[in-house]
């Protein structure tokens, strides 16, 4: 979802911004006068230099999902306390040379130290400082620092499903939903529209391992998703841009860093990543337990979390994923 909302905006933020070239034919003006006689020129004057594009640097990009239902975007990115948590986190990760594009899945569950407040869950977060918060947990959990973040709502997440005209996922493992719509996923081929994409990401109590295979789900979606827009010239088509993007814009909440100028440096970055260079993992965790208070959660490898870190931060990204297969997940 992170990869495709921002090659979505990005790219029409590029598009939107271009100059139109006008290729009409000139009107043709019948029995012209005689031409007068030519003028001597101005000496023309020396045509600026275009500034250069900045080389492309590493970029860290943290799409936040909020649970809510109701439009609670505005209070959540004012690190405001609110009643929504992030149902969904990835770390997205773009590399300098923007050969490949990483996401990296926190279980929502995961016990971490939250800023201020101490050990809770990382969804918390968004809960107690909003968006800040979630991204400076984040953040320290990773020891990498976040350049923008993405914020939608279920709204959202639908909106633009049904903006590219739904999306065909494999389904690996079938199932039925256990909320809302009550969807069957039969195995392979499923096309889906936004109602029912917002069940195949959200369903966890269909699975022996919940939310595992739920985040499983979640980069199947966001890597078909992907897929289709490039593969079909979505970024391509000032048109289709236009259109996805004032759909889903309304259900989106960007940083304020996040300018239309970098949007548009981000789109000309992007533009020779092939799309099969899309890797989507999960952060390895040491299985579930239980807190003091009795809460059920997510534990912490340290060991895993510091090798995923110091290979962030050493740009060794793509050599761990090798070291350790997961270039399908895990």
């Amino acid at each position: 979802m992170a990869a495709l909302l921002i090659l979505a905006v990005a790219g029409a933020a590029y598009f939107l911004s271009r100059p139109r070239t006008d290729t009409s034919a000139p009107a043709e003006t019948p029995n012209p006068a005689p031409a007068a006689a030519p003028e001597t020129p101005p000496t023309p004057s020396a045509t600026p230099t275009p500034e250069p594009e900045p080389p492309p640097v590493a970029l860290n990009i943290l799409l936040v999902g909020s649970d809510s239902r109701v439009n609670a975007r505005a209070e959540a990115a004012s690190g405001a306390r609110s009643d929504q948590r992030s149902d969904v986190l990835v770390f997205i990760h773009l590399p300098a040379d923007r050969q490949s594009v990483y996401g990296i899945s926190i279980m929502r569950d995961l016990w971490v130290d939250i800023p201020g407040y101490g050990a809770a869950k990382i969804n918390a977060a968004l809960e107690l400082g909003g968006v800040p918060l979630q991204a400076l947990t984040v953040s320290a959990l990773l020891g990498q620092r976040i350049d923008h973040t993405v914020m939608l709502d279920f709204e959202g997440f639908s909106a633009l499903t049904d903006a590219l005209g739904g999306v065909v996922v494999d389904v690996k493992l079938p199932f039925s939903s256990t909320v809302d719509t009550r969807y069957y996923f039969p195995p392979g081929a499923n096309r889906l529209n936004g109602a029912q994409a917002l069940s195949f990401v959200r369903e966890r109590h269909a699975f022996v391992d919940g939310d595992y295979q739920r985040v499983r789900n979640q980069q199947t979606f966001l890597k078909a998703a992907l897929a289709k827009l490039l593969n079909e010239g979505g970024l391509a088509d000032r048109n289709t841009v236009r259109e996805l993007v004032r759909t889903v814009l309304p259900h989106v909440t960007l940083d304020a860093s996040f300018t239309l100028a970098s949007l548009e440096h981000l789109a000309y970055s992007l533009r020779s990543t092939a799309p099969g260079r899309g890797v989507f993992f999960t952060l390895p965790t040491a299985g579930t337990g239980t807190s003091r208070d009795g809460q059920s959660i997510v534990l912490q490898d340290p060991a895993a979390t510091a090798a995923v870190s110091a290979a962030l931060a050493g740009q060794t990204l793509a050599e761990y994923v090798a070291a350790n297969n997961l270039q399908n997940g895990n």
